[in-house]
């Protein structure tokens, strides 16, 4: 590559990171104003001043605008559960499933217009976006993995697989808002239901 190409990619690079932290800019400024359900990519692209081609470039969707809003904290999020994990990894995996539970919702606390945003955008098909999602499958393998623990000491034939996939469902933002919302449940007490629910009598 001659000088003059190296210095063109180097352009372009910077003309698409500077798009970027338009978009992102642009994205947040508007979800905030108006919640990620009210904003269309239109809207982004102008608040953005780029052309709606070069936004649909970078992101396919909403959904996928908001996951990369959220990546760095959703890394974040991985971060303190695996703290959590070693330092409590002597702990029975009923005790650490309910630590990742506590974490998981106070990120969804802080994080639910955006999580919200890349459930219900990333495909027209939820089913299939669900599992495509890093955040969905780093937390279902982890739930597995611990199901599969308890398994070994409950008398029980259930199913691991089916246990964290039920589990996640609770999670989503559809159910969870609803317990929040209309039934008045408390971040603490979503945490102590799903705890009776999902895991042994201590």
């Amino acid at each position: 590559m001659n000088d003059a190409e190296t210095t063109h990619t180097r352009s372009e690079r910077r003309d698409a990171a500077e798009n970027r932290q338009r978009i992102l800019n642009a994205a947040i400024k508007l979800f905030e104003q108006y919640g990620v359900e009210q904003v269309s990519m239109n809207q982004i692209a102008t608040e953005a001043q780029i052309g709606p081609g070069t936004l649909y470039r970078r992101y396919r969707n909403k959904g996928e605008l908001c996951l990369d809003l959220i990546k760095d904290n959703v890394f974040l999020l991985f971060e303190d559960i695996e703290a959590y994990l070693k330092q409590n990894r002597t702990e029975p995996p009923s005790q650490r499933l309910k630590g990742i539970l506590s974490l998981f919702i106070r990120f969804r606390e802080t994080k639910a217009q955006l999580l919200k945003g890349v459930e219900n955008s990333a495909s027209t098909n939820p089913l299939r976006s669900r599992t495509q999602s890093p955040l969905y499958n780093e937390l279902h393998q982890l739930f597995v993995e611990l199901f599969d623990e308890m398994a070994t000491t409950e008398q029980t034939h259930a199913n691991s697989v089916f246990r964290a996939d039920m589990l996640f469902t609770a999670l989503s933002s559809d159910s969870y808002l609803f317990q929040r919302e209309v039934r008045g449940y408390s971040p603490e007490e979503i945490v102590e239901q799903l705890c009776l629910t999902f895991l042994p009598r201590e």
